[in-house]
């Protein structure tokens, strides 16, 4: 496939239509909560909110589910939150060594 076909195929109006919609803005704006997740695992584990994370690990999980759901399907939210819930499970396993397994 040459690289003009390629753009072709890539470059059109549905694309740039795509870019315009929620569908597309909603899961890029998201990506928020997994990059604080990731940033945070520089930070002391003592600041870690178990109930918090628990909360994002069921919000993240629920919505992977919703984005397969809909039609059309999100990959794109579906990407987002699955990012999220590994950053998040990690976060999790963190705050369980911290309070539950370190202090003995």
């Amino acid at each position: 496939m040459s690289f003009r076909k390629f753009s072709e195929s890539f470059f059109n109006k549905q694309t740039f239509k795509y870019l315009f919609t929620t569908h597309f803005w909603g899961p890029v704006s998201n990506f928020g909560l997994p990059i604080a997740a990731i940033m945070d695992y520089q930070k002391d584990a003592e600041y870690i909110s178990g109930p918090m994370t628990g909360s994002l690990i069921a919000f993240s999980a629920i919505f992977m589910r919703y984005s397969l759901a809909v039609t059309p399907k999100n990959y794109l939210l579906f990407a987002c939150h699955f990012v999220n819930e590994c950053a998040q499970l990690g976060q999790g396993a963190r705050y369980i060594n911290y309070h539950y397994l370190e202090k003995k």
